[in-house]
């Protein structure tokens, strides 16, 4: 411990390191939360209409295997590693040369680059655990959502309350700071959705980035809130408009808040209080 005090530089290269396979874990699970919640919500129709439910082969983040969609192959230990195996194999599935989507490397080194990011910010620290449980969390909330228009119950709540629980210590926000942001940030987004929908007969967003932005407010205090916010309603905008203006993006399918959201929350993570006080200083 005193070694990866003493070398900053070595606790960031490993934390990175360590993040490249927590982000190949994060593949997993945004590809198959949504499809196990699929299960899920399927098995609970069943009870209600007084089926019994079909005997299932078991389908959760441990297993299957990884396997080729297209050809059934295994995905070997050698083929699993890290962004080097993608590489290796020159983005193609060993036994078909099916491609593999470059999203796979591209989620691995987004989440070591940012959990680099917060080791060499905060060092070897309380504050470096919660903020890459933080990291991690978004990364795969933002990728469900952007996928499938979901952010999970599994993953927002829990992320809420460790936000609490870290700010207990006061790691990133005093704790009444956290509980109001937690409280403004779901009452915010609450209170628009409902005057949207009160001016236009229309759900604008759903409850689960309520949930996020509470999260995120849990994580780094109600201050953080209107930074977050404008951000990533800003960029949600311009990359909205320009779907509709550039690819003829239906107007009526929705587009999904939560990557957004997650992206704001970052930047506030890193930059929040410096963001907000030459905002102010500007008064």
């Amino acid at each position: 411990m005193e070694l990866l005090h003493a070398e900053p530089a070595l606790f960031t290269g490993l934390v990175f390191l360590f993040s490249l396979l927590v982000g190949s874990f994060l593949n997993v699970v945004i590809h198959r939360l949504p499809k196990m919640m699929e299960a899920e919500w399927q098995a609970q129709c069943a009870e209600l209409r007084g089926e019994t439910p079909a005997e299932s082969t078991p389908y959760n983040l441990a297993v299957p295997r990884s396997a080729c969609p297209q050809c059934g192959h295994r995905i070997t230990a050698l083929e699993n590693f890290p962004l080097l195996s993608w590489l290796w194999l020159r983005g193609r599935c060993s036994a078909c040369s099916a491609p593999i989507g470059a999203r796979y490397p591209l989620v691995e080194l987004l989440t070591a680059l940012l959990s680099a990011a917060v080791a060499w910010k905060w060092g070897v620290s309380v504050q470096t655990l919660g903020a890459l449980l933080l990291v991690w969390t978004l990364v795969a909330l933002a990728f469900i959502d952007l996928d499938t228009t979901l952010l999970p119950d599994s993953l927002t709540l829990p992320l809420l309350w460790l936000g609490l629980l870290f700010n207990l210590g006061g790691h990133f926000a005093s704790l009444p700071d956290a509980v109001i942001g937690a409280m403004a940030g779901y009452g915010v987004l609450w209170s628009v959705y409902w005057l949207f929908k009160l001016v236009t007969g229309k759900d604008g967003m759903g409850y689960g980035d309520f949930k996020l932005l509470a999260a995120i407010g849990a994580w780094l205090g109600w201050q953080i809130l209107p930074v977050t916010l404008l951000l990533s309603s800003v960029v949600g905008a311009a990359v909205g408009i320009a779907m509709i203006v550039l690819v003829k993006h239906d107007r009526r399918m929705p587009i999904p808040f939560g990557p957004y959201l997650a992206g704001g929350g970052l930047v506030a993570l890193f930059f929040g209080a410096d963001l907000t006080q030459a905002y102010l200083a500007q008064f």
